[in-house]
């Protein structure tokens, strides 16, 4: 799903308060933490992950296989943080502009 710059926009601001809920480490990302990122991203559509300073893996990284894993959009990647948002198909919250 591609987002438009408006659309991140409204992603971005409705993220602002949010605090991480998951954390990579120095495992990195694994089918559990993608099977536990999708079932968050299904009750809420938009979370945040937080990556830890003993991750071994760029950040990009950790956010591709993240998105890829999951069928999520990447909205933001700010400092060791990253803002990913998915469509719910039975929580259904937020309306994109």
């Amino acid at each position: 799903m591609q987002l438009t710059g408006k659309q991140k926009r409204f992603l971005r601001s409705k993220a602002h308060h949010l605090n991480p809920i998951f954390q990579v480490g120095k495992d990195g990302v694994n089918d559990n933490m993608i099977k536990q990122v999708a079932e968050a991203l299904e009750r809420r559509e938009l979370i945040k992950v937080s990556i830890l300073q003993n991750c071994l893996e760029e950040k990009d990284e950790v956010a591709e296989e993240l998105s890829e894993g999951t069928g999520a959009t990447v909205v933001q990647i700010i400092g060791n943080t990253i803002v990913l948002y998915k469509e719910s198909e039975e929580h259904k919250e937020i309306k994109l502009p």
